[in-house]
């Protein structure tokens, strides 16, 4: 499950009907941004740490890639008093996992780095392929990436886990907000709505369905209403420019007390950062295949 987040109801997922009437019922004008930084900033700050309070509950975990969503949560968290276990996938040579054991010493975080071989996540990357029945590369890799780490979180007892599923489209993180602000601000902003829609069939039916088969509940504090519409109240000059995005939340990430080299660390997407995208061309090489021939030949 996703709570608190309008992803879910009756222990299911949404339909998609549902969820961009829900996303929609929230939208605002472009004409109606606040352009104030330090007022929308302060604004922002009090609604996340709320949700993420909020969603604090019970015995959880936090899964921990390294990137400035995660590590925001995981420090918050932190501050706010809580224990809590973090989890990050470590292949060789992960470029998440050496962040997040850095993340962790600097902050005191208690990090399992959850290690598999590159052989041995075929057997995932089937699992995850009739769980989804739907030979999609990126929805495979990044759907292993979150199987791997949520078979080892229950395993040690957890049911409620954190992540950042949502931050990169209420502030600017993907190509296609690059995209759109070389168009200009206001279709920037529409992007951003756009995402939060396309979120249902991208993002959610994904990892809801891998959840759900470990009967793992996601805490999703970036998805919380009050932190959508807080975020999409920002002027997305705040966000993004044609060096860096999200920039409104690393400096946020600063204020709260993450180090500046971890706040502004580049986005990776999970299954580069974790290596899961190199695992799957070598098995799929192994046998004459591309990923995708071998991701349709498995299902």
């Amino acid at each position: 499950m996703v709570i608190l987040s309008h992803v879910v109801k009756h222990n299911s997922l949404v339909s998609q009907e549902e969820w961009v009437s829900y996303i929609s019922s929230l939208e605002n004008s472009f004409d109606d941004l606040e352009t104030n930084k330090e007022r929308a900033k302060r604004i922002f700050k009090e609604k996340f740490i709320h949700a993420v309070k909020q969603r604090a509950t019970g015995k959880f975990a936090v899964l921990l890639s390294g990137g400035v969503d995660s590590t925001l949560i995981a420090l918050v968290l932190k501050q706010l008093g809580y224990q809590f276990p973090c989890y990050t996938l470590g292949l060789k040579d992960s470029k998440d996992a050496l962040v997040a054991e850095e993340v962790a010493k600097e902050y005191g975080l208690l990090l399992k780095k959850v290690t598999i071989s590159y052989e041995n996540l075929e057997s995932v990357f089937v699992n995850v392929l009739h769980l989804l029945k739907e030979p999609d590369v990126v929805k495979i890799e990044v759907g292993s990436v979150l199987w791997v780490l949520l078979e080892e979180v229950i395993k040690d007892g957890y049911h409620e886990v954190f992540g950042g599923l949502g931050s990169e489209e209420i502030f600017c993180g993907y190509q296609r907000h690059d995209e759109a602000l070389a168009k200009g601000f206001e279709d920037l902003h529409a992007e951003c709505w756009r995402g939060l829609k396309g979120m249902w069939d991208r993002d959610l039916v994904r990892d809801f369905t891998v959840a759900h088969h470990f009967n793992v509940t996601l805490l999703a504090p970036f998805l919380d209403t009050e932190v959508i519409l807080a975020a999409m109240k920002i002027h997305p000059m705040f966000k993004i420019d044609t060096l860096q995005k999200k920039i409104v939340l690393r400096e946020i990430a600063e204020e709260i007390g993450l180090r500046k080299d971890f706040a502004r660390r580049k986005k990776i997407a999970a299954q580069y950062g974790s290596n899961v995208d190199i695992a799957l061309e070598r098995i799929a090489k192994k046998k004459g295949m591309k990923k995708k021939e071998f991701l349709e030949h498995s299902l």
